[in-house]
């Protein structure tokens, strides 16, 4: 089972939204590259920030109830 993806605060998931309104099913590849200028540039913070917004992704955009269902 995937892990659950951690929200520091409420502009990560707006974020997310955005990317996947943007960029349809290339979302989790831009939150990926953003990540990775972000580790080229030093920035840890957003390197972090932006790899849990491409998990975001992937758990918003699949298909099937991840977790317990009640």
């Amino acid at each position: 089972m995937p892990h659950l993806p951690y929200l520091a605060d409420r502009a990560e998931l707006t974020d997310a939204s955005d990317l996947i309104t943007m960029f349809g099913s290339d979302a989790r590849s831009e939150a990926a590259a953003r990540a990775d200028r972000s580790r080229d540039l030093g920035n840890y913070l957003h390197f972090c920030r932006w790899r849990q917004i491409e998990r975001l992704i992937g758990w918003l955009s699949s298909d099937r109830a991840i977790g317990t269902v009640h």
